[in-house]
């Protein structure tokens, strides 16, 4: 028995100098674990520094970027609404299909339900200068009909002034300002659209249209991933979710 118990006190101190052992290399490795804690605390503060750097990096060229070459405002139009015009004249119009058709072009369906739209009748949006302009409405129809005209009537064009003109214009210049922004922010566009796709040969109905989808997708993504006010955006105002985008007002422009 007093062998036995010997062995035990034996046993009893080994497991007693490994729990010391044990329990220093425990407290080296929480000393260890505080350290690299700490460590990744700092680089996660100098990590957000830098991201807030880069935002306003990012925002300054943005900002600079539209208010030099692709500048982006709201034009006031002095055309009056011919519903209107044709309701004042005629006082027995008041409630006839002129009139209601003049109603239910300035309204917009617009976050799941139907909202008076001002904007639609008296307003463009322009881009790099006050003559090139984008209907506010999303109606780029004026472009299709017009090339859809031009091929069945012969001849040189000489209409200088054409809306078909200013839409091509306008939709090439967006094109190209929302694949420097998507460079810019580093976002990866949903949809491939090349710079010159408005530019050069007249694009037909179904070509064109498809065209305008791809860009007023790309334009939203840009939107959703700088956390615009959705209640701003509509899926068809190409210029204006642009202009809401860049905008100084945008807070997480740049994120």
């Amino acid at each position: 028995d007093t062998e036995g118990l010997l062995r035990i006190k034996e046993e009893n101190q080994k497991h007693y100098r490994r729990a010391q052992r044990h329990q220093e290399k425990k407290e080296k490795i929480q000393r260890h674990n505080r350290k690299l804690g700490d460590l990744v605390e700092k680089k996660t503060y100098d990590l957000k520094t830098q991201y807030e750097h880069l935002a306003n990096l990012r925002r300054t060229h943005i900002l600079e970027l539209t208010s030099v070459i692709f500048p982006i405002e709201e034009v006031k139009t002095s055309m009056r609404d011919p519903a209107d015009v044709s309701s004042e004249s005629d006082n027995a119009m008041t409630s006839s299909t002129v009139s209601k058709l003049a109603e239910a072009r300035r309204t917009t369906y617009l976050s799941g339900r139907w909202v008076c739209d001002d904007h639609n009748g008296d307003t463009s949006i322009s881009i790099t200068g006050p003559w090139i302009t984008l209907p506010n409405n999303g109606d780029y129809s004026a472009y299709y009909n017009w090339v859809e005209e031009k091929k069945t009537t012969q001849g040189p064009d000489t209409e200088h002034n054409n809306p078909a003109y200013t839409i091509s214009a306008a939709l090439c210049y967006a094109t190209q300002l929302v694949n420097t922004l998507s460079l810019i922010l580093d976002v990866n566009l949903p949809k491939k659209l090349c710079n010159r796709q408005f530019c050069g040969e007249n694009l037909s109905r179904h070509r064109f249209t498809r065209a305008v989808k791809k860009l007023n997708a790309n334009i939203l993504h840009l939107c959703f991933s700088q956390h615009v006010n959705l209640d701003l955006l509509h899926p068809l105002h190409t210029l204006r979710n642009l202009m809401y985008l860049v905008s100084p007002d945008t807070e997480n422009l740049g994120r």
